[in-house]
């Protein structure tokens, strides 16, 4: 369950990038390589992306990897923690 949470999480930071960025799916199609279904889905938290496509994402919105995975800024990342520390226990 936390796997599909930050999956889902990922997805959201990347449209929201994207949206900042003020480009479409298929432009950032074209800027990554990828294709655009896959962006799509990726967005909708349909596809656990490698390490490796992440860093392109990093590069196109010009952040390191750390900044790109950090949901921190996201309005749910206290739903995260507490999914975290449920499962610790």
């Amino acid at each position: 369950m936390i796997n599909k949470y930050l999956i889902v999480e990922f997805g959201l930071k990347i449209r929201k990038l994207r949206d900042k960025k003020g480009i479409s799916q298929e432009e950032l199609s074209f800027i990554t390589g990828f294709h655009r279904t896959y962006i799509g889905m990726i967005e909708r938290g349909e596809r656990n992306i490698s390490l490796t496509n992440m860093a392109v994402f990093a590069k196109v919105f010009e952040l390191n990897l750390s900044a790109l995975l950090d949901f921190e800024t996201l309005n749910t990342f206290e739903k995260y923690q507490t999914k975290i520390q449920n499962n610790v226990k």
